[in-house]
């Protein structure tokens, strides 16, 4: 039977030891390389093109997120299980964007490390139960802010949003509503601003979300709506 091949990733000596003596235990298992800092663990992931990288986020120089948005994208592609005694959404949001797998913090049982680590080998995420708890209320809270932002725009804001997520261009919202071009431009700079959407792809996103449009928009102005263009 093939070994998980682990890279264990950690600024304390200590905790590596016990990592290895731990995996050693395990007859799935193997520990092929241990870095302490960020830099060494992207070197390493290439070398050696380990099955599992176990991750921590806090690492000096490069740290563990950073360090694992680059391991993500060597060839060999292997997982990153984070490993942090950080409970906290953000690290989760960010070490997930980056690439993790999963995300374990180091106050949990060797149980459950271990089924973390097997899971993602087989290619699957794992996500703690804290973990998956806090990632829930988070995205629970983004969709309440949002809602509340939509309450702050203006009746013809809401309009012209409307409008720009249907395809239509300044110009053509301009023919619509009976005002100039720069008129529409001053509602969609306070649209952005109010919703904190940055694109017309993001104001698309957002539109089909609240269900101010069905689907994507067919119109002869859609694709530059998505592209950027005004004309």
């Amino acid at each position: 039977m093939a070994k998980i091949r682990i890279l264990v990733v950690d600024d304390h000596a200590v905790l590596r030891a016990g990592l290895r003596a731990l995996f050693t235990l395990q007859r799935d298992m193997e520990v092929v390389g241990e870095a302490s800092e960020g830099d060494d663990a992207i070197g390493l992931a290439e070398q050696l093109q380990p099955d599992v990288v176990l991750m921590d986020i806090s690492l000096p120089g490069v740290g563990g997120v950073e360090a694992t948005r680059r391991i993500a994208h060597t060839k060999s592609h292997p997982r990153v299980l984070m490993l942090t005694m950080f409970d906290n959404p953000h690290y989760l949001f960010e070490a997930l964007q980056a690439g993790a797998a999963g995300y374990v913090p180091k106050r949990a049982a060797d149980a459950e490390l271990l089924s973390a680590i097997r899971a993602v080998a087989r290619g699957e995420s794992f996500l703690y139960p804290s973990a998956a708890k806090a990632l829930i209320t988070q995205f629970l809270e983004q969709g309440r802010e949002r809602q509340d932002s939509y309450d702050l725009l203006t009746a013809r804001e809401k309009e012209v949003l409307r409008l720009i997520a249907e395809g239509y261009t300044n110009k053509q919202i301009a023919g619509m509503l009976y005002v100039s071009p720069n008129t529409v431009e001053v509602h969609r700079s306070r649209i952005r601003e109010k919703l904190n959407v940055h694109d017309r792809t993001e104001i698309l996103k957002y539109a089909l979300s609240r269900g101010l449009i069905e689907s994507l928009p067919s119109l002869p102005g859609a694709k530059s709506a998505l592209e950027g263009s005004d004309s």
